[in-house]
This record gives structure tokens, sequence and C-alpha cells, in this order.
């Protein structure tokens, strides 16, 4: 170990930018078993490891798992990094590591911190080629518990009852599991075949999947409250959110999540709506998050004629990976950063045709700690346009049978929870992940679900 001296920072190899733009198929090359070694020898081994303590949500055992694959132990590994975390090879993948547990790291001030996230997704990837499985105790309680929603939350739930042996009957309202997994985060950042294996290994271990499923439509939720010991909420925050600016209702003018999930469904083969092609038309993606590099990163593989990102604050400000922000750039896309739109122009043949945006100026940080926008006067330019993409967050979605059950929402149409455990104001229920908290990461959600199934565990199995 501490071998970051002799031994440099090396990110995983990606496929060439003229190579990636054909196709949705992961672009990065994770480690092989000598390469995740040599990189995890880098570790400190700290007696306080940040990158547990301050940047990982699921405080996940790192150097542990560092030391373990070090040590050429795979096994170890394995079961020490799927200890705290319900799919290590997914968040391997699609968390911003820049800032949490790379951003934490003791070696990122000079050395390059820990590969972190690589090395994740490569153990647990590792491990399953080389035909390794998780420990599942199989069904030894007679308790039952109804998980709602498939996304990262109820994975996780599910996840980590199955461990403690409880029934598991998930519900979800989609043609294929996996939530925001599976319809909005690309291919080209998450294998789609990764989550369809831990779906494998959740029904392996005594999972129900019910498919196609709406409750309050095709089940209610009195039913469930009657049937079940207890129910999780995990239906994430799904309704985008727009800028409040003229001609944003167009029908050119697209949710980011509308557009992301139809190209989904195309490659699926599932039915699509044609009028989100973006082939040959000049688009502008508004906002500078995850969501947002997604979106300019499918438009540019579905064949767009110029893909522009529009970003009110700088480039020091994005709140997404920096990784994507950059593959974004090899790939392409523009960046006008500082430039808020002020309204979406439209011909007279009722045509998209630009995006009005005004210069913005950083002043103060806010409360939260991020550096106050304004707007400057008389500095209105036209960003031409045939589709715009609104990528600017996410709203919660109307729950009236959440509501009707006696769930306390709150002002923003939020489900009310005990930070602590996950509770509802109803006894019987818990919540967890977008639904909860409003739009978040991916391992947030996770950290939700964890604890949410180590209360219902508590209550159920004493």
């Amino acid at each position: 170990m501490q071998g970051f001296v002799e031994t440099h920072r090396l990110d995983p190899d990606k496929e060439d930018v003229s190579k990636r733009l054909r196709h949705f198929e992961e672009i990065y090359r994770f480690y092989t078993s000598r390469m995740v070694a040599r990189q995890s020898e880098r570790c400190v081994q700290c007696g306080d490891p940040f990158c547990t303590t301050i940047g990982c949500p699921l405080e996940n055992a790192i150097p542990q798992w560092l030391e373990a694959v070090a040590e050429r132990d795979l096994e170890k590994a394995f079961l020490l990094s799927n200890e705290t975390s319900p799919f290590p090879e997914i968040l391997g993948r699609v968390c911003p590591h820049n800032r949490l547990c790379e951003g934490a790291c003791t070696l990122d001030d000079g050395y390059g911190a820990i590969t972190i996230g690589p090395i994740e997704a490569s153990i647990s990837d590792l491990a399953f080629k080389a035909g390794l499985r998780l420990p599942f105790p199989g069904i030894t309680s007679k308790k039952k518990v109804a998980v709602v929603g498939s996304g990262p939350a109820g994975m996780s739930c599910a996840h980590f009852l199955l461990r403690a042996g409880i029934k598991v009957d998930m519900f979800e309202r989609a043609e294929l599991p996996g939530g925001l997994l599976t319809y909005g985060i690309p291919g080209f950042k998450l294998d789609k075949n990764t989550i369809k294996r831990r779906f494998g290994i959740l029904k392996d271990a005594g999972m129900t999947l019910n498919l196609g499923v709406e409750i309050g439509q095709d089940i209610q939720m009195e039913k469930l409250l009657k049937n079940y010991d207890a129910v999780f909420l995990g239906v994430g925050a799904t309704n985008g959110k727009l800028s409040r600016i003229s001609g944003e209702e167009h029908e050119q003018v697209y949710l980011a999540m509308d557009f992301l999930t139809n190209v989904q469904r195309r490659l699926y083969g599932q039915s699509w709506m044609e009028r989100f092609s973006v082939l040959g038309k000049r688009v502008v993606v508004i906002g500078g998050g995850d969501t947002a590099m997604d979106c300019v990163r499918t438009a540019v593989r579905e064949g767009a004629e110029s893909v522009t990102c529009l970003y009110r604050r700088d480039e020091a400000n994005m709140p997404g990976s920096r990784k994507e922000y950059l593959n974004a750039v090899e790939e392409g896309v523009i960046f006008l950063f500082q430039a808020a739109p002020a309204k979406i122009d439209i011909d007279e043949k009722n045509h998209v045709v630009g995006v009005d945006a005004l210069r913005t100026e950083l002043g103060e940080p806010d409360e939260d700690g991020r550096q106050r926008v304004s707007e400057v006067a008389d500095t209105e330019h036209c960003v031409p346009a045939d589709v715009v993409i609104m990528a600017l967050g996410f709203d919660m979605e109307g729950l009236p049978f959440v509501e009707e059950s006696g769930v306390k929402l709150g002002d923003w149409g939020e489900i009310v929870i005990d930070p602590e455990t996950c509770r509802t104001s109803h006894p019987k229920i818990f919540a967890g992940g977008d639904c909860q908290r409003g739009a978040d990461l991916v391992v947030t959600a996770a950290a939700d679900g964890r604890l949410a199934a180590l209360e219902i565990m508590q209550e159920l199995l004493g």
C-alpha cells in the first residue's frame, strides 16, 4: 500500500471519440485484475478516511476493500464493497466521484485522488466474471414488505431486506425495472445489462418483481397495507422543471427526461415518439448538471447538427460530474457559460429558431454556498436552435394515492419522513430517495433505501 509516489493515478481507458459517437455502449474499459490492484496500492490507508466519513453517503468501507484488492484478494474486496452498498458496480459508474469520495481523498491535493469509482466498478465486474456470488439466506421470515418503485431507492431497500431473509414484492409501473437507471441514464454511462444483472440477483434472492403495475390504478394502496407488514415508497421525482420563459410551451421544447426516456425506449425496441428526434437539428440544452450532460451527449449520438449547452453559472460551478463535462467537450458539445435563457424565439411559421439569452454575473455565495447569479442588462443575444431541451432538475409528481393513505406531504409535494428512520406519518409506510428529498444523487437514494430497510428489519424482526 501507499504506492502513490511510484504509481500515478491512471483513469480507465475510454473509447476514441470518433468511434464512441456511433453507438450508446459504455465508453470506459474498466481495470484488469492487475491494474485494479496497482491503482488500489496507491491508497494511504488514512486513520480517519475522509473518503468514507465525508465523501460517501453510504459510508462504504473504502480503505478496507482497497487493501483487499491490493492484496489480490478479490473475493474479500467483493464482499466488503457489497456489504454497505446495494450495487457498487453501478455507483462506481454513475456517481460524481470528484464531488464525493475522490474529492475527499487525502491524495487529491498534489498526487491525484485514488480512482475509487473505477476501482469500485471493477471489483464487482471482475468478481461476477470470476463466478463469485453474493450470499443471500433465502426467505427465512414470514414477514412481507411491498416496495413501490424499482429505482435506486427501491432496489437498495429490497437488497437489504432480502439479506435479512424478508420477502419482498416490488411494484413498478414501467415495462422494465430500474427507474432512472434504466430510462434516464444513457447506456454510454451505464450498460443496461449491469442493471439487468442486479435485478436477476434480487429475484434469485427471493424478490417478486411486478412490472406494468401502477399503485393507485392497478392496485390500491389499501390492499398493500392490508397484505404486507410494511410498505416502502421509492417513487422518485419525475416532473421536469421549466424556466418560466416565453415560448417554453412549444412542442419543440422538451423536458430532459421525456427526451432521454424516448431515446431509451427506441433503443429497447419499445414504442417511442418520432417528434423527439433531433436528427439534423440545432439543439440547445439548458442546464449544467449530470442530466444536462446526458442530454447533450445523447443528442450528439442522435445525429444533431449542433449541440449547445446554456448554463447560467461558470464551469467551476457546474453541479455535475466533471468527467461527464469533459466527455461532452470531447464529443463536440459547445458550452456557453454565464448565459441565462430569457425567451424561446418562434418564427411566423411556428418553428423554434433560437433561445434569447442574457449574460450573467456571479456574486457572493448564497445560503447553499453557491455564488448568486444576476443578469446583466442590455446583453441579450440569440443562440440558434431548432430544439430546446430543459434540464433544470425535477419536481415531485402528484401522489394522490400516498396522501389518501394518510401520509403527510410537504409544501412541494414531497413525502415527509423522519430523516433518522425514513418513517412517514403512517406507521406502516416508509419512504426514501427523490420522492422525499427532491431530485438528488443515485447514491443518496441508495442510502435512503438502506436506512429504511434497517428500520423495517428492526421493527419486523426485533
